[in-house]
């Protein structure tokens, strides 16, 4: 913990340097691995430094960032010791690259302030501690039981908000419901959460993603759990307007976990973890209409009507309950829950009104706005159009039809990943944005193209065929958006997050008018022109400080990543394999043991020797 305050003996070695005239000095850089930042060494006389060293230790603080779990107050002891004292360089060298020596942290007091001393993960101390890395079999605070946190929740959430989408052919006749009537539904259920992701990305600036999680988790719960009061039209569109709401925590997902990595490896994290949450989207489509539906069934003796009315109340008591856990064992940010930080002074209180309208000003937020609605919008509108199409079209059952749309959001299981990880790729390997943002533009492209393939197709094998190809495009370029949008203002990334998130949900009304006005194939053919327009629009993409679409400069050196980072890829910060890390903690841990007792033991030598 920072020191709260500093020791008399500190105050005035400070006030007798304050009076000593200033020297002249010269100074030398060495690179850390895990900072990324250039760590200086003063060099002067050899009286001076010894001053300085005594300084040094009194009143400078231990190290927070630590990951191998070595001292630094043990090598500071060690090197005190020494005739000529040390200096930053002398520390940085005994700790190691993986240890920061804290050199130039300020002093002890409410700013030095947070929850966790030790990470499982390595951070970046520039980017207040985030993770420069990704573990996906670790649950460890806070950064990966964040990561984890954020994706259930998400996934529940997609649950709970598409329950009914494999039901709505039997909702449909039994309460003899027209097609526009059920699409009219659809478009309410999709429509609601434009308004709560515009209003839920600032909240996420102000109070943190995990509060507001479990606050829309439990909200949407209980409307989902009252499907089967629904005896009309309008009862049908109302209640899905409700549960709409669960699809707000798209934006709490998003911006939790731009909170806990680096922008070097958040468009890998964005993704998996937005990916893994549009998942829910299809396993409903297979768990509700394939599994539950007719288990349901089989319990009332083969009443559909009783079946649909109770099987709701499965996904709204697990979305629920995941509310409620994820509040009580994650935490807001790596340094801690957002009020304890606001106590302890080291996080300011944010407008969610000023935080907004920064967002709204910026040109590049409605260009990512516009190109979000024409993939995360397309996802939106197949997973409550497919089992009406394959059902209507090809004259599938209930139950096959739903296995069938099911494929589409299981894709989520790696393609909005693979999104992410090739928009990091291209970034680190000598694009910058640039490459980003033509990352984009393909996966736009080729998305618009297969779909009005798909609208063509004949055949059931054929249209099954296309829609999983279709499916990767529209999932990948959902992940390279939100490999993007950290970029635009790091300070507004909540509010940014929540217009780009409204985006996909205004995309998925305005297509789904398409459906409601026109036949299948026409409402397909419209979806993707508008696509492959937008695919245009990243020509017009230009965020300050880095290349565009059109220009291949050097990015601002403020946002530019170092070489060495850059070298590293999506292959090294994304980690597989647990035997393997788990050898490899294994051994960093034994050496950072060994390395401490050594420092403890040449410390009491030493002070034997004095004494």
């Amino acid at each position: 913990m920072a020191l709260q305050e500093q020791a008399p003996e500190a105050v005035d070695d400070n006030k007798r340097q304050k009076e000593q005239p200033e020297q002249p000095q010269q100074y030398s850089t060495k690179k850390s691995s895990l900072m990324g930042t250039s760590t200086h060494t003063a060099t002067s006389s050899t009286k001076e430094e010894t001053e300085a060293a005594a300084d040094f230790k009194t009143r400078r603080p231990p190290n927070h960032g630590s990951r191998s779990g070595r001292s630094t107050k043990l090598v500071m002891d060690e090197l005190s010791d020494d005739d000529d004292g040390y200096d930053d360089m002398d520390l940085q060298e005994k700790l190691g690259d993986d240890e920061p020596s804290n050199a130039g942290a300020p002093l002890g007091g409410p700013s030095d302030w947070k929850k966790y001393s030790h990470y499982e993960l390595e951070v970046d101390p520039n980017q207040d501690d985030r993770a420069v890395e990704i573990e996906l079999y670790s649950l460890a605070r806070p950064h990966m039981r964040s990561f984890h946190a954020s994706w259930w929740c998400f996934f529940t959430a997609f649950c709970i908000w598409f329950s009914i989408a494999p039901l709505l052919s039997e909702i449909r006749d039994d309460l003899g419901l027209t097609k526009s009537e059920v699409w009219t539904s659809s478009i309410a259920g999709v429509g609601g959460t434009i308004f709560m992701r515009f209003l839920l990305g600032p909240l996420c600036d102000k109070y943190g993603a995990r509060v507001l999680f479990t606050g829309t988790l439990c909200a949407a719960a209980i409307p989902t759990a009252c499907t089967g009061f629904v005896q009309t039209a309008t009862g049908l569109a109302i209640l899905r307007l409700f549960i709409g709401v669960a699809g707000g925590t798209f934006v709490m997902c998003q911006y939790w976990i731009s909170m806990t990595f680096t922008k070097e490896v958040v468009g890998t994290a964005n993704a998996l973890g937005a990916g893994w949450g549009n998942l829910g989207g299809g396993v409903t489509q297979l768990v509700v209409g394939s599994i539950l539906f007719p288990m349901f069934k089989w319990i009332y003796g083969g009443d559909s009507e009783k079946s649909w009315r109770t099987v709701c109340v499965i996904p709204a008591f697990v979305a629920f309950c995941s509310g409620i856990t994820v509040y009580m064992v994650a935490d807001d940010s790596p340094k801690g829950q957002y009020w304890e930080r606001k106590k302890h002074g080291t996080m300011p209180e944010v407008s969610a009104r000023d935080s907004f309208r920064d967002a709204a000003y910026n040109w590049n937020t409605w260009i990512l706005f516009v190109q979000y609605a024409c993939c995360f919008g397309v996802e939106l509108t197949m997973n409550s159009a497919m089992a009406l199409y394959f059902k209507d079209e090809f004259g599938q059952t209930t139950e096959s039809a739903a296995a069938i749309a099911s494929v589409f959001g299981w894709m989520n299981l790696f393609a909005r990943g693979c999104g992410g990880i090739l928009s990091d790729y291209a970034n680190s390997h000598g694009g910058g944005m640039g490459g980003r943002i033509l990352t984009q533009t393909y996966f736009l492209a080729f998305e618009g193209v297969l779909i009005l393939i798909f609208a063509s197709s004949q055949t059931l094998a054929g249209a099954i065929s296309i829609m999983i190809v279709f499916s990767l495009f529209v999932q990948a370029a959902e992940g390279s958006s939100f490999g993007i949008v950290p970029y635009v203002d790091p300070r507004l990334t909540g509010a940014i997050s929540g217009i780009v998130g409204a985006g996909g949900n205004t995309g998925a009304v305005l297509f789904g008018l398409g459906f409601l006005n026109f036949s299948y194939r026409s409402a397909f053919f419209i979806m993707g022109f508008a696509i492959l327009l937008s695919s245009l629009l990243s020509a017009f993409i230009k965020i300050e400080g880095q290349t565009t679409l059109l220009s291949h400069g050097e990015e601002n050196g403020a946002n530019a990543t170092d070489d060495k980072k850059k070298q590293k890829g999506a292959a090294h910060f994304l980690h597989w394999r647990l035997p393997k890390r788990k050898e490899e903690k294994a051994a960093k841990a034994a050496a950072a043991e060994a390395a401490a007792k050594a420092a403890a033991e040449a410390a009491n030598v030493a002070s034997e020797e004095h004494s």
